[in-house]
Protein backbone atom coordinates (compact mmCIF):
# COMPACT_ATOMS: atom_id res chain seq x y z
CA UNK A 1 0.00 0.00 0.00
CA UNK A 2 1.18 3.52 -0.75
CA UNK A 3 2.07 5.81 2.11
CA UNK A 4 1.60 9.56 2.30
CA UNK A 5 5.26 10.38 3.11
CA UNK A 6 4.27 13.77 4.46
CA UNK A 7 2.72 15.01 1.22
CA UNK A 8 -0.34 17.18 1.60
CA UNK A 9 -3.22 17.45 -0.86
CA UNK A 10 -2.42 19.67 -3.79
CA UNK A 11 -4.15 22.71 -5.18
CA UNK A 12 -3.80 22.41 -8.96
CA UNK A 13 -4.09 18.70 -9.79
CA UNK A 14 -3.82 19.07 -13.57
CA UNK A 15 -0.09 19.90 -13.56
CA UNK A 16 0.80 16.92 -11.35
CA UNK A 17 -1.07 14.09 -13.12
CA UNK A 18 0.81 12.04 -15.71
CA UNK A 19 -0.85 8.65 -15.12
CA UNK A 20 -4.33 7.75 -13.84
CA UNK A 21 -2.96 6.41 -10.54
CA UNK A 22 -1.45 9.88 -9.88
CA UNK A 23 -4.96 11.21 -9.26
CA UNK A 24 -5.41 8.62 -6.51
CA UNK A 25 -1.96 9.41 -5.07
CA UNK A 26 -2.78 13.13 -4.96
CA UNK A 27 -6.02 12.31 -3.13
CA UNK A 28 -4.31 10.70 -0.13
CA UNK A 29 -5.65 12.01 3.19
CA UNK A 30 -8.46 13.83 1.37
CA UNK A 31 -12.16 13.14 1.00
CA UNK A 32 -13.01 11.00 -2.02
CA UNK A 33 -16.17 9.56 -3.52
CA UNK A 34 -15.92 6.01 -4.82
CA UNK A 35 -18.53 4.48 -7.08
CA UNK A 36 -18.58 0.71 -6.85
CA UNK A 37 -20.30 -2.19 -8.56
CA UNK A 38 -23.89 -3.07 -7.65
CA UNK A 39 -24.96 0.58 -7.25
CA UNK A 40 -22.91 1.30 -4.13
CA UNK A 41 -21.20 4.60 -3.31
CA UNK A 42 -18.61 5.27 -0.63
CA UNK A 43 -17.46 8.65 0.64
CA UNK A 44 -14.58 8.96 3.07
CA UNK A 45 -10.94 9.85 3.57
CA UNK A 46 -8.44 7.93 1.44
CA UNK A 47 -5.77 6.53 3.76
CA UNK A 48 -3.86 4.17 1.47
CA UNK A 49 -3.95 2.37 -1.90
CA UNK A 50 -1.94 -0.01 -4.06
CA UNK A 51 -1.39 -0.67 -7.77
CA UNK A 52 -4.54 -2.84 -7.89
CA UNK A 53 -6.61 0.08 -6.55
CA UNK A 54 -7.25 -1.73 -3.27
CA UNK A 55 -8.16 1.12 -0.93
CA UNK A 56 -8.21 1.83 2.79
CA UNK A 57 -10.87 4.46 3.54
CA UNK A 58 -11.65 6.03 6.93
CA UNK A 59 -14.75 7.90 8.16
CA UNK A 60 -16.82 6.08 5.55
CA UNK A 61 -20.41 6.78 4.60
CA UNK A 62 -21.68 3.98 2.37
CA UNK A 63 -24.84 4.38 0.31
CA UNK A 64 -26.49 1.37 -1.29
CA UNK A 65 -29.36 1.76 -3.75
CA UNK A 66 -31.66 -1.18 -4.46
CA UNK A 67 -34.74 -1.25 -6.62
CA UNK A 68 -37.83 -3.38 -6.91
CA UNK A 69 -40.97 -3.33 -9.01
CA UNK A 70 -44.23 -2.55 -7.22
CA UNK A 71 -46.54 -5.45 -8.16
CA UNK A 72 -49.64 -3.24 -8.05
CA UNK A 73 -48.49 -0.25 -10.09
CA UNK A 74 -45.58 -1.87 -11.99
CA UNK A 75 -43.45 1.17 -11.07
CA UNK A 76 -39.87 0.94 -9.92
CA UNK A 77 -39.32 1.66 -6.23
CA UNK A 78 -35.79 2.66 -5.22
CA UNK A 79 -34.61 2.04 -1.66
CA UNK A 80 -31.55 3.83 -0.29
CA UNK A 81 -29.62 2.44 2.67
CA UNK A 82 -26.85 4.43 4.34
CA UNK A 83 -24.39 3.30 6.99
CA UNK A 84 -21.28 4.75 8.63
CA UNK A 85 -18.11 2.68 8.95
CA UNK A 86 -14.99 3.90 10.82
CA UNK A 87 -12.45 2.08 8.61
CA UNK A 88 -13.00 0.06 5.44
CA UNK A 89 -10.88 -2.02 3.05
CA UNK A 90 -12.18 -1.84 -0.54
CA UNK A 91 -11.04 -4.47 -3.02
CA UNK A 92 -9.82 -2.82 -6.21
CA UNK A 93 -11.82 -4.94 -8.65
CA UNK A 94 -15.07 -3.59 -7.19
CA UNK A 95 -14.08 0.05 -7.84
CA UNK A 96 -15.69 1.70 -10.87
CA UNK A 97 -14.78 5.36 -10.30
CA UNK A 98 -12.80 7.52 -7.86
CA UNK A 99 -13.48 11.26 -7.69
CA UNK A 100 -13.36 14.26 -5.44
CA UNK A 101 -16.70 14.90 -3.75
CA UNK A 102 -18.98 17.46 -5.37
CA UNK A 103 -18.38 20.92 -4.04
CA UNK A 104 -21.34 23.19 -3.50
CA UNK A 105 -20.70 26.44 -5.42
CA UNK A 106 -22.64 28.54 -2.86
Amino acid sequence: MSQNNGEEGSGDLSTNIEEPIDFVRLSLNEHVMIKMRQDRHICGILQSFDQHLNLIISDVVETINTSEIDPDSAEEIIHTTTREIPLLYVRGDSVVLVSKPNRNPN
